[in-house]
């Protein structure tokens, strides 16, 4: 290794610390000044908690309510709605790119569709479905499918078109086009419909929740609503926050996976 990539990377790592340390100076900054504002009533503690006051919800929470249940609940709904999605998305953008007309009859319907408020279905929802786990999936499936159809297909339609007739002059296949050219230009795309799509089907879930379940993060969210117990509405809050913030993660690591592979 020469002196100039090692100088590069130690410059790499001081900037790395330089951004973790600022980072948690706000993180602790925000913490503190939150729990003195509402230590000296300067803010209303009833309404904005206090960090004290959640930390001793949560305890509460595992030892009296079963929290991790509801922690498991509502990461097994967005994980199945996740899953669907993405499967869902992937495979009508393929089905659209390679059959443009297809595209033209649909894409005002996926307009539409995606312009609709979902929340407003939720009543229809729960009819056809039932009050179950079977009508928050769906729910959070209305959400993130039309996103994530839209998102790869631009992605799968920026490719470069140099590239395609190339492929095209070697009297490549559509599949070999597809699997070997369209799809690995696409990673970054994919990886980036990922990380909306986790986010907007977590609040799928949670919305579902809202309506419809006795169990999960939104259920505990809208109780504290109702019994006006606003230190467990901040808790579930944070505990959504913390959620979020762990499925971001787990998608960085598969977008250096396939980077690496790719």
């Amino acid at each position: 290794m020469s002196k100039e990539h090692q100088n590069y990377l130690k410059k790499l790592q001081k900037e790395k610390r330089i951004i973790i340390f600022f980072q948690l100076l706000i993180f602790i900054s925000f913490i503190i000044a939150w729990q003195l504002l509402s230590d000296l009533k300067i803010i209303n503690p009833f309404i904005f908690s206090s960090p004290s006051k959640i930390i001793i919800t949560i305890k509460n929470l595992f030892i009296s309510y079963n929290l991790m249940h509801h922690i498991l609940t509502t990461l097994y709904e967005t994980l199945i709605a996740f899953i669907l999605g993405i499967s869902l998305s992937f495979i009508i953008a393929i089905i659209l790119y390679e059959f443009k007309i297809v595209n033209k009859i649909i894409d005002p319907y996926l307009t539409m569709l995606n312009s609709l408020p979902k929340v407003a279905l939720g009543p229809l929802i729960i009819i056809i479905v039932g009050a179950n786990t079977k009508s928050i999936i769906v729910m959070a499936l209305l959400i993130n499918l039309i996103v994530g159809i839209m998102s790869i297909y631009n992605g799968f339609n920026n490719i470069d078109s140099d590239l395609v007739k190339l492929f095209k002059t070697f009297k490549a296949s559509k599949l070999d086009t597809l699997f070997k050219l369209v799809i690995p230009a696409s990673y970054k795309t994919i990886i980036s419909s990922l990380k909306l799509n986790i986010s907007m089907t977590l609040i799928g879930v949670i919305m579902g929740e809202f309506l419809v379940s006795k169990e999960g993060i939104g259920y505990l969210i809208i109780y504290g609503t109702q019994v006006f117990n606003l230190s467990l509405v901040m808790s579930g809050i944070l505990i959504l926050i913390i959620i979020s913030f762990i499925l971001y993660k787990i998608i960085i690591k598969i977008e250096k996976v396939l980077i690496k592979t790719d």
